[in-house]
């Protein structure tokens, strides 16, 4: 009998080479105490020989459904998982479970599966585009499957381009937030595009310092994560991160300080029906930037001159209700707070919402250890309805699913 902590999952891996991949997706849930059964095709144990996947899961590896037949494996294994990841997910698999085929032990387990199920695609380009697995993702997703965006990289011999596999941490971040909450991943956000800056600002003080914060992205990119597997059109304006893990599928814009990060939000904004402004951006930038390294100097550091960087949450808000951007466009900020002697963390977000005029705002607590540079967050989110809802301390990711959720219903749709 397993705990309620360790959850049964299956790891399905279809034959492409990118096979190798998946033992780190099961290496990614063994190593968090869950028990995992690898479901091979024929074909992936070319890549991959079944030593392999028995080694990392600790089970027997089949790929037919005339071993074990005394357990009747074939429905038994999907009847009790709790998640059913499918890594690399080929066009060959895609459609082979799109059209409900029970022709190997891994599309027979996948008809009886009632737990989340998530797809991980991998191919050349040309497949992935091709309208037949177009529409077999649409079925599969109409359905209730994830089926993840891939990443857009170096394929299979010389050619790049959409249809790379998602890294397997990414894999296992939707993986854990599918574990935590099987609802997460509605595919509900079709067609939306949404716009998110991350990470945090570069104010050069010369060719070698900048002033900067602590912000790693993390957050950020759990939202475009999180997003893109719901099926919306995502761009991200990046400033410094570090360990956040580019997204599949999605746009990835680099800048470096708070101007930048205006000028490029600014001009996306348009096309955006919903902007997220999770960026930690500097409230000031030196006057002047010095053309060399500034030197020690007998006397000491010179005094550094500072200026106000734009108010880019209430630059984008004031821009919607002049009619420069859509004004249906949703429009959720951040606000990271330590709190001091006027008031607590959730008081300067209140004054801080009225203030910017946002539709939602995401006030956490930061220091010490907290937000910066984490797996997981916390604090609240407030919004122009009055209300506000406690966002208890879990991973980024699951904290980004709650505030899609919260804005999911914000949006306007034909």
């Amino acid at each position: 009998m397993t705990s309620p902590a360790r959850k049964r999952i299956l790891v399905g891996v279809g034959g492409g080479i990118a096979a190798y991949k998946a033992c780190a997706v099961i290496r990614h849930f063994t190593e968090a105490g869950h028990d995992v059964h690898v479901i091979p095709t024929d074909a992936a144990l070319n890549f991959v020989g079944a030593a392999t996947f028995e080694a990392l899961s600790g089970h027997p590896v089949s790929t037919t459904v005339f071993d074990r037949v005394d357990e009747v494996a074939h429905v038994r294994l999907g009847q009790e998982a709790d998640l059913f990841v499918v890594a690399p997910a080929t066009a060959d698999l895609l459609s082979r479970a799109a059209t409900g085929r029970a022709d190997d032990l891994l599309t027979a387990s996948l008809l009886t599966a009632r737990c989340p199920v998530l797809f991980a695609p991998a191919m050349h380009t040309e497949m992935w585009e091709h309208p037949a697995t177009v529409d077999n993702v649409t079925m599969l997703r109409r359905r209730g499957s994830i089926v993840m965006p891939p990443a857009t990289g170096r394929l299979t011999g010389r050619d790049s381009g959409a249809g790379r596999l998602p890294e397997p941490a990414e894999i296992g971040m939707l993986g854990d937030l599918l574990l935590d909450e099987p609802e997460a991943l509605p595919f509900d956000l079709d067609g939306v595009h949404i716009l998110i800056s991350a990470g945090g600002t570069r104010e050069a003080l010369d060719p070698v310092r900048y002033l900067g914060n602590h912000s790693s992205g993390k957050q950020g990119f759990a939202l475009a994560r999180a997003a893109a597997a719901r099926g919306a059109d995502v761009a991200v304006v990046a400033g410094s991160t570090s360990g956040a893990g580019d997204p599949a599928g999605v746009e990835i814009v680099p800048i470096a300080s708070a101007v930048e990060l205006s000028d490029e939000m600014t001009k996306r904004a348009r096309e955006a029906d919903v902007i997220i402004m999770a960026a930690a951006v500097a409230d000031f930038r030196p006057v002047v930037v010095a053309d060399a390294k500034i030197k020690k100097g007998a006397t000491g550091p010179a005094p550094i001159e500072l200026e106000t960087n734009p108010d880019i949450l209430a630059g984008l808000v004031q821009a919607r209700g002049r009619g420069e951007i859509g004004a249906d466009t949703v429009i959720v900020g951040f606000a990271a707070e330590t709190g001091d002697e006027n008031g607590g963390v959730l008081e300067h977000g209140r004054a801080k919402f009225a203030r910017k005029g946002c539709d939602l705002l995401v006030v956490n607590p930061v220091g010490s250890g907290k937000a910066f540079g984490t797996e997981d967050n916390t604090g609240w989110l407030l919004s122009t309805a009055g209300t506000e809802t406690a966002l208890p301390l879990t991973s980024k990711t699951l904290l980004a699913s709650r505030i899609l959720d919260a804005l999911s219903p914000l949006l306007h749709r034909d």
